[in-house]
């Protein structure tokens, strides 16, 4: 437009050229006036200019154009992430994620009784304990999901298999998880205080089972309630019809720096099969042994139904635990005896840390200087006094009572070395002694050297 407004003034001007020409012959006033005329008519043309400027947003063709400051950059964000824990996570922004999972735990154990009682199945061995890999992740909605199998010893077992949907603090599980009971059952194996757990959660069948389940988790207060059924891995059994109902109160408070644990859960089960069986034994805290130092052997049963109590503190450095759990079984026309089992123990971490606690249960260890810093990681010292009594009701399956210590090396967070020794004291033991002893006392001892991601 502007290049029009100058071009029709030029031709004004040479339009203007005879004019002037001819202005030579004309009077001083008639010259005067035509100039006078051409001038106004250039005033007009830079007004209309200056006005179209103003409307198109630029500046006059006399004013210098400024410069306008660059804009910052504006990094778009990448749909999807990848960071690190223990593995490699991937999270999508619409809310999908995916980790790979797993752990490996390699024991060199032993347990040394009198003459007769192991045979070929005493002195140390070793077993890969557990070689776990799966998977876990996020579905947007509020769903998550679990899948992990135990490949140890050449076997395929199936362990975590389960979804959920949450996205507050109730949410609801269905698949093949662990009922819910004992504090040192929920604990993961990765974090226990010692290579095995406590007697009496082997000995009283808490496994994990197929099953539907609830949870509220709060601040301070934590209930989990289910109906489960039997292990993935006997479902396959036509008999096994089981049915069970497992609830869990937690109350877990912290003030300051020390957390604050109390809680109790019941359980129930119906066999739903009139030739069914049940039988409670353990093994004397040496998994590489399949001796059986107290059992009850298989006796006819209708169910079972238990209870516990259980109580922990962390305080710095330091932390105790103490559980007991009663076992009944019911049976059809006899006495429904009572089994007993439980610990105490107390533990202090010596580089200082605390031993982790997370959602009503024990977590990882974590060195404030591990040995990539430069440090020596994390050490926790370990004592614990652990009783399981099978005599009740006319039946004879032996008290074991232990007495064991330990040590836990964490050089980094996902790496964890347990050692432990016991000492083992049998009462009515299953295996006799080569002089027909059935009271006797055995040494055990465990080292695990574990790897998580």
């Amino acid at each position: 437009m502007r290049s029009f407004l100058t071009a029709a003034l030029l031709g004004t001007s040479m339009l203007g050229v005879p004019t002037l020409a001819h202005a030579q012959a004309m009077s001083a006033e008639e010259a005067a006036a035509l100039r006078a005329e051409l001038a106004a008519l250039k005033a007009q043309v830079q007004t209309l200019e200056t006005r179209l400027d103003a409307a198109t947003g630029q500046a006059p063709a006399s004013a210098p154009v400024p410069t306008a400051p660059a804009a910052p950059a504006v990094t778009a964000k990448p749909a999807t992430e990848i960071s690190w824990k223990g593995a490699p996570e991937i999270k999508t922004a619409d809310g999908w994620s995916f980790k790979p999972r797993g752990r490996i735990q390699l024991d060199l154990a032993g347990i040394d009784a009198p003459d007769g009682v192991t045979g070929a199945r005493g002195g140390l061995k070793t077993e890969f304990r557990r070689v776990y890999l799966g998977v876990d992740g996020k579905i947007p909605g509020g769903f998550s999901y679990r899948v992990e199998a135990d490949i140890a010893n050449s076997s395929v077992e199936l362990t975590d298999v389960y979804m959920t949907y949450g996205p507050g603090p109730l949410s609801v599980t269905a698949g093949q998880l662990k009922p819910f009971s004992s504090l040192d059952d929920m604990t993961s194996d990765l974090f226990t205080s010692f290579t095995e757990r406590a007697a009496f959660t082997q000995a009283f069948g808490l496994e994990r089972r197929v099953g539907l389940s609830t949870q509220y988790k709060g601040k301070a207060v934590l209930v989990q309630a289910g109906v489960f059924g039997d292990n993935a891995n006997d479902l396959l059994d036509d008999a096994n019809n089981s049915i069970g109902v497992d609830g869990r109160v937690v109350w877990m408070p912290k003030f300051g720096n020390t957390q604050l644990h109390l809680g109790g859960s019941a359980h129930w089960r119906d066999l739903n099969d009139p030739a069914a069986t049940l039988r409670y034994r353990s093994r004397p805290f040496a998994h590489t042994t399949d001796l059986r130092l107290v059992d009850t052997r298989a006796l006819g049963a209708s169910g079972e139904r238990g209870m516990g109590l259980e109580a922990a503190i962390v305080s710095g450095p330091f932390h105790a635990a103490g559980e007991g759990f009663w076992q009944t079984m019911r049976r059809t026309g006899d006495t429904d005896p009572t089994f007993f089992g439980g610990y105490a123990e107390a533990g202090l971490v010596l580089t200082g840390e605390s031993r982790g606690y997370k959602d009503g249960a024990f977590d990882r260890l974590k060195p404030a200087k591990p040995i990539t810093d430069g440090g020596i990681g994390a050490i926790e010292i370990n004592a614990r006094y652990d009783h399981l009594d099978l005599n009740d009701g006319g039946i004879i399956g032996g008290r074991q009572r232990t007495a064991l210590i330990g040590v836990v090396w964490a050089p980094i967070d996902y790496i964890r070395i347990t050692a432990n020794y016991g000492r083992v004291k049998i009462n009515d033991a299953a295996i006799a002694s080569a002089t027909g002893d059935r009271d006797y006392s055995a040494d055990v001892f465990g080292l695990r050297t574990q790897v998580d991601f």
